[in-house]
């Protein structure tokens, strides 16, 4: 996991933001996909900090969250 890439190394990514994010801001991320990597960041502090982890972490953290929303 990499926590200090530079949004200007990100900044040609696609980024989407979380379906579960309202308009009222609060706690919202983003994330776009690159060749190896997944990307996210808080969508409050776009210019800010990105955490990349590989696809199959994210998948993990994904499936953990879904799961933990049927509970």
């Amino acid at each position: 996991m990499n926590n200090a890439e530079s949004s200007t190394v990100a900044s040609g990514l696609a980024w989407f933001k979380s379906s579960y994010s309202g308009t009222e801001g609060g706690e919202c991320v983003e994330v776009a996909a690159g060749m190896a990597v997944v990307h996210v960041r808080d969508s409050k502090a776009a210019a800010g900090p990105i955490v990349t982890v590989s696809p199959r972490a994210w998948a993990g953290f994904v499936g953990l969250a879904a799961s933990e929303q049927r509970v």
